[in-house]
């Protein structure tokens, strides 16, 4: 992390602006209050990554909330270059202002901050028409500093996913792993799962119900937990429940949006 931030300060006066990914899920959590303290007053676009598996209605009060803050805000799907035109237009707009009354026109330069697996290597491949970083569903992917050229010739600087290094609010290291941005080995997942059951069952009840069959929520995370390991058969020998398995199933279920579109962090609670 202390490299990371070191990279950001020694890079931020050479760019013109900062766009900052988060996950649409958690735009709380997934927002290092260390970027806000190095990028300060930088002109800035927050991506509302992954609007594809979150809440379209807490999509677009998060982007309202954003916005009125100050911040340039798209809602995007990174993964399918879903507002990447919408991006391009923003940006193209924003080299005009810079190069107005100039003789010598210069290239955007810009850079992308984030942490882990929020989506920026997507988001970065989409601008620059090739696989150019690698990209995956697991954080820390990218590794270092890059300059990219985008096919319209502005600059862009990738940076690694930065986290801090600990967290002020319990809820914010949990939602950042329920949604992939810490490393999974180094969790108790079958407590993880539990403890996402346990926010699904009171925030989205029905979109659970639904996708593991249930006729009803049970009292406890745990209760519901031993439900869904019975309706997919996560049982081993014994009739013992296989907690490993169905928490491996729920995580890669809410990950992929296959439970529904879930939105962790609502504003009417938030702010």
């Amino acid at each position: 992390m202390k490299k990371t931030r070191e990279l950001i300060q020694e890079n931020l006066k050479m760019v013109d602006l900062v766009i900052e990914v988060i996950d649409a899920r958690i735009p709380v959590s997934s927002r290092n209050p260390i970027i806000d303290e190095i990028v300060k007053d930088k002109k800035r676009v927050i991506i509302l990554n992954k609007s594809d598996l979150s809440d379209k209605t807490e999509n677009q009060k998060w982007s309202d909330y954003f916005a009125a803050k100050g911040s340039l805000v798209l809602i995007m799907n990174c993964m399918s270059g879903g507002g990447v035109n919408q991006l391009y237009k923003l940006l193209a707009k924003e080299q005009d202002q810079k190069n107005e009354g100039q003789i010598r026109k210069k290239p955007l330069r810009m850079m992308i901050v984030g942490v882990p697996n929020v989506g920026k290597s997507s988001l970065i491949n989409r601008m620059t028409g090739r696989k150019s970083t690698q990209t995956g569903d697991r954080p820390g992917v990218t590794k270092g500093k890059q300059w990219l050229t985008l096919t319209n010739n502005m600059q862009l600087l990738d940076t690694p996913g930065i986290l801090w290094p600990k967290f002020e609010d319990p809820k914010a290291g949990l939602n950042l792993a329920f949604c992939g941005s810490i490393k999974d080995e180094v969790l108790d997942t079958a407590t993880l799962a539990m403890e996402l059951i346990g926010v699904l069952q009171a925030e989205y009840p029905a979109e659970l119900m639904e996708r593991y069959k249930l006729t009803e929520i049970s009292e406890t995370p745990l209760a519901t937990m031993e439900d869904i390991a019975g309706k997919r058969g996560f049982i081993l020998p014994g009739k013992r429940i296989d907690y490993e398995r169905c928490a491996h199933a729920v995580l890669d279920e809410f990950r992929s949006g296959k439970i529904g579109n879930i939105t962790l962090e609502k504003l009417s609670k938030q702010v």
